[in-house]
């Protein structure tokens, strides 16, 4: 089902981080009716006194797994006891790997509930599309895959071309690092955006020697007169210019004393996109 504001309005842009407190309530609310249904019994299975087969969840050893896996996490979550993003995206694939669709056998008439049988494939599919759901119409930077990985959406400019783009230079060590560069970057953990543009801008000096080992300075030059000529192309040698110096004067490249220091995370995603767009663009003539 697509709502009727996503229609006329289209769907959010989904490049918010944080995950707030009315967002985190209704994913504890989603899990917790999963647990009344049973929909965990398949992995902690609640028997029937007479042996005749599971009828639900084991409320007590699923709650010592996650306690023990994920100690921040209190249960049920109280608004004075918020947990923070990534208790909330550990706790979705920790439910992920033990969600199964309960399917409802037998009656039994003396205890008044059903015995259950699981499938887990449709328990996994329905719980990663109403996470992702939630993701979706909140505008939060998340999805959760078909694998049980949450990974960190993209700002949508580039984030599809990031995503698809075949790093097939002839240097397979810049290959290497470009695909490295692009793993940290959709990663959910934050470091890892620090670390993504690290790798690019290594990556960038690598680009630059490509066609001319033995000259940075002709080599980049090569590179440029293959993509642009006239007034872009020395809007591009300005530009090139200027993101090796950002390299060398913030803690990208070098982290001795005197460099400045890159604080936020929405700064880093600006530095990333900035070159890549660029290393886009120079890939087009080492292909």
């Amino acid at each position: 089902m697509e709502y009727y504001s996503d229609k006329e309005r289209g769907p959010k842009a989904q490049i918010k981080r944080e995950i707030p407190p009315s967002v985190q309530e209704g994913i504890i609310a989603y899990i917790d009716s999963l647990i009344e249904k049973g929909a965990f019994g398949n992995s902690f299975p609640e028997k029937c006194e007479d042996g005749r087969g599971v009828y639900g969840t084991d409320k007590v050893a699923f709650f010592r797994l996650l306690k023990a896996e994920m100690p921040q996490a209190e249960w049920p979550l109280q608004r004075a006891n918020l947990l923070d993003n990534f208790v909330v995206l550990d706790l979705i694939q920790f439910c992920y790997r033990y969600v199964a669709y309960p399917k409802e056998r037998d009656f039994h008439r003396y205890y008044g509930h059903y015995h259950l049988s699981f499938d887990v494939d449709k328990g996994r599919k329905e719980f990663r599309e109403e996470i992702n759901l939630i993701f979706k119409r909140n505008g939060l930077a998340y999805e959760l895959e078909d694998d049980g990985n949450i990974v960190r959406l993209g700002v949508p400019i580039i984030s599809d071309e990031l995503a698809e783009i075949r790093f097939c230079t002839i240097d397979p060590k810049l290959n290497e690092m470009l695909l490295d560069a692009r793993r940290k970057y959709f990663t959910t953990k934050e470091s890892s955006h620090k670390e993504a543009v690290e790798r690019l801008w290594d990556a960038w000096e690598r680009l630059k020697t490509i066609m001319y080992p033995e000259d940075k300075k002709k080599s980049i030059g090569m590179l440029l007169d293959k993509v642009a000529s006239g007034d872009f192309r020395d809007l591009l040698e300005k530009e090139a210019a200027e993101l090796t110096r950002i390299g060398n004067k913030f803690h990208i490249r070098h982290f001795e004393k005197g460099k400045s220091e890159i604080e936020r995370i929405e700064h880093f995603d600006y530095l990333f996109h900035r070159m890549f767009s660029m290393i886009l663009l120079l890939l087009k003539a080492c292909q």
